[in-house]
């Protein structure tokens, strides 16, 4: 882990001590029991995504992370960045670009754009997928993800309907790059194109799971999913931690918002 390369404030908070420790102790038992407990299923995927895709079966990136540092009596937050682990979804060497334009569409909110680059990430010649393509684009409430990409493989389909995909990450909070609960880390090229206020979901370590995630899965604007990570970072507690904890598994089996 190491510093975040954009020079940004450190934020304070007030003294919760009691609180960061508890949920340490419960993400380090917690992590290490999961890991334990799925391995055989890590194991499956990994021969699953080796099988049809040879290649790395691990994807890492760099994720912007918080670091928990003291002040005096206040506990303050230090910017990072981490190697964030995933199950590899995406062909070998799958150009980010594609997902940079969306994003840049997403946080302007533009429409247009969306549309757009979903329509260019969409596999070709393939009529059933540009009808669900349609269908989702029309739909009351859009996906706020990509959908039918190109670039994802078959078992990474499956993988990211299940969220399957982010299990490598109980790494991460082993390591303490991450938490079970909080805003899912950023890539520095979503940061560097945030609004001001946007900063502020930065002010506690990311996590696999958050109040955005068991809420407003995939769906709602860009700006009203960041209001939903920083109400998080306002209110948390550890009793909201425990219903976002319950939550997750829930959403997960109901597929709901996950593309």
């Amino acid at each position: 882990m190491r510093e975040h390369n954009l020079e940004l404030p450190i934020l304070a908070i007030s003294d919760r001590r009691t609180y960061y420790a508890i949920k340490r102790a419960v993400d380090v038992i917690l992590s290490i029991f999961l890991l334990l407990a799925l391995f055989p299923l890590m194991l499956l995927i990994s021969i699953a995504i080796f099988v049809y895709s040879p290649g790395p079966i691990f994807f890492s990136q760099e994720r912007v992370g918080a670091k928990r540092c003291m002040k005096g009596k206040l506990i303050t937050w230090q910017r990072t960045t981490f190697r964030c682990f995933k199950f590899r979804t995406m062909k070998p060497n799958a150009d980010s670009a594609i997902h940079q334009a969306y994003i840049k569409a997403l946080i302007e909110n533009n429409e247009d754009q969306i549309q757009a680059v979903q329509k260019a990430a969409t596999r070709p010649r393939e009529s059933k997928n540009q009808e669900q393509l349609f269908t989702l684009q029309n739909a009351p409430t859009r996906p706020r993800k990509l959908v039918n990409d190109v670039r994802v493989i078959a078992p990474g389909k499956i993988l990211r309907k299940l969220s399957l995909d982010e299990l490598p990450q109980l790494w991460n909070v082993l390591r303490g790059d991450m938490s079970m609960i909080g805003p899912r880390p950023a890539i520095p090229y979503e940061v560097e194109m945030y609004k001001p206020w946007h900063l502020q979901r930065l002010t506690v370590q990311p996590g696999i799971t958050g109040l955005q995630q068991v809420t407003a899965r995939g769906i709602g604007d860009f700006d009203e999913q960041m209001k939903m990570d920083i109400e998080y970072v306002n209110n948390q507690s550890l009793w909201m931690d425990i219903k976002i904890l319950l939550k997750t598994p829930l959403v997960v089996i109901s597929g709901r918002g996950a593309y």
